[in-house]
């Protein structure tokens, strides 16, 4: 008979122990987490004066966060315009990843034809491929449709997503057939299925689709520069990338404009984070 059981009182209660662990490690990875955007925000109100200090002061002496703003927009006066621009940008991509997604992650988890199983393994494939790899192909492909520097460039061929179609294909595949087949036979067709049954039921998946389309559109940055380049294009961070300079680059403002580009994100992922984490695990559940 174990001693832990002749003696009751006696037994280590080690919960507690492992709790307080477990909350000690969540809280030093929130400081690594949050110590980047703490220091983007020092930055960014500091006045050039304090930028290299040492030793290194997260609170400024003097914060000039007002005038750094001030000052950004007389550096780049089309910052406002940039940040539009990647908003109809990172728009246009989600809703075409939604669209083209949607259906082909539907067709391959509903839908029986030959090669499906084929087909599906090379749309994976693409995920194993560098993006850098194929920049030179779709580049000569956007000039010769005559779309560079354009929208069109910028959104079409991001309107498709290996990974997020593979993330609602999961999903997809969660939802029990049979209520398909209950709308089916009250004479709804696939497409109707899909919009009224499937989408609805998906909810969790669907919002974790959109903040990761989302914050890979709002932050990318080497195809706009290579395909869109233009004042009229332009998104917000190439405008950022463009605040540093040949000899000396202006830190304090380019953690402001980064710190402009950033609230939109932070802001959408603390509204939708239960749904984001929701979704994400249920991609991970196989019928």
């Amino acid at each position: 008979m174990s001693i832990y059981r002749q003696y009751p009182d006696q037994q280590p209660d080690v919960a507690p122990l492992m709790q307080i662990l477990s909350y000690a490690i969540l809280i030093v990875g929130a400081i690594v987490m949050i110590l980047p955007f703490a220091w983007m925000i020092s930055t960014a109100c500091k006045p050039p004066t304090e930028l290299n200090l040492l030793p290194v002061r997260f609170i400024p002496d003097n914060p000039v966060c007002w005038e750094n703003l001030t000052a950004l927009y007389d550096r780049s006066p089309e910052f406002n315009n940039y940040l539009v621009h990647s908003a109809l940008v990172t728009i246009g991509r989600t809703v075409g990843q939604l669209i083209t997604c949607s259906l082909a992650a539907y067709g391959f988890a509903r839908f029986r034809f030959p090669g499906r199983n084929i087909i599906f393994a090379m749309c994976l494939a693409l995920l194993m491929i560098p993006f850098q790899a194929i920049l030179i192909p779709e580049y000569l492909l956007l000039r010769q449709l005559g779309w560079l520097h354009s929208f069109a460039a910028l959104i079409i061929p991001g309107a498709f997503s290996a990974f997020a179609m593979f993330l609602l294909r999961q999903a997809f595949l969660q939802i029990p057939v049979e209520l398909e087949e209950s709308a089916m036979i009250d004479g709804a067709n696939p497409l109707q299925v899909l919009r009224h049954i499937v989408l609805p039921l998906s909810r969790a998946a669907l919002v974790a689709f959109a903040v990761i389309t989302v914050q890979a559109a709002w932050n990318d940055f080497l195809f706009p520069l290579v395909v869109a380049n233009d004042p009229e294009t332009r998104v917000v961070t190439i405008g950022i990338a463009l605040l540093q300079g040949e000899r000396s680059t202006p830190w304090n403002l380019l953690m402001m404009g980064s710190f402009l580009a950033t609230v939109p994100m932070l802001i959408l992922f603390v509204i939708l984070q239960r749904y984001f984490i929701e979704g994400v695990s249920m991609t991970g559940l196989n019928r």
